[in-house]
């Protein structure tokens, strides 16, 4: 028996992954603020968060699984710009975010929420703002770029990550769109 089929829980979360050319622009940028508060997040983790789960009883899983796979979306494929560097003072998170959240994503996430409602997974519901988090621990200001941030996730599937000593990993993934 290994050691993670001991945990009885397990951190999850639904999030659109980025692809590897993506992740590496984006810490290059990134690179590029000469950031000097905050920890960086590893390129590996970066992702786009559509549903925090928390805490979950790794019994839960596959009931989890069986109600994400029920969402289905009209798009295919979901394009989501980064365009705007921002810091949550409160969760000290300097983050990438998009201007305008696309009408699909909104959909996929609500989507995603119902679906989940019956696990009774979250005490109370979060605002949903769609983000990429470059840095923990921030506490500057919004630093200055030379050159604006423009990063088109775009994706054609949604999983369920674990995270797990820093490391995220996916657990299951399901297409976007009615395929």
């Amino acid at each position: 028996m290994n050691e993670e089929s001991r945990e009885p829980f397990k951190r999850l979360f639904f999030a659109l992954d980025c692809a590897p050319a993506q992740r590496k622009a984006i810490a290059q940028w990134r690179g590029a603020l000469q950031l000097r508060s905050g920890r960086p997040v590893p390129a590996e983790n970066f992702h786009l968060t559509l549903k925090f789960l928390g805490s979950v009883d790794t019994a839960r899983i596959a009931d989890i699984c069986d109600a994400a796979a029920s969402v289905r979306t009209s798009a295919e494929r979901l394009t989501v710009v980064l365009d705007r560097l921002d810091v949550w003072r409160r969760a000290g998170a300097l983050v990438l975010a998009p201007q305008q959240a696309p009408p699909a994503l909104l959909r996929l996430v609500y989507d995603l929420e119902q679906a989940m409602l019956p696990f009774g997974l979250e005490d109370a519901p979060r605002e949903f703002r769609p983000h990429l988090t470059l840095a923990r621990d921030y506490r500057a200001p919004v630093p200055e770029s030379v050159e604006p941030p423009e990063f088109f996730l775009r994706a054609d599937r949604f999983a369920l990550f674990e995270s797990h000593k820093g490391r995220y990993r996916a657990l299951a993934e399901w297409p976007l769109g009615s395929q």
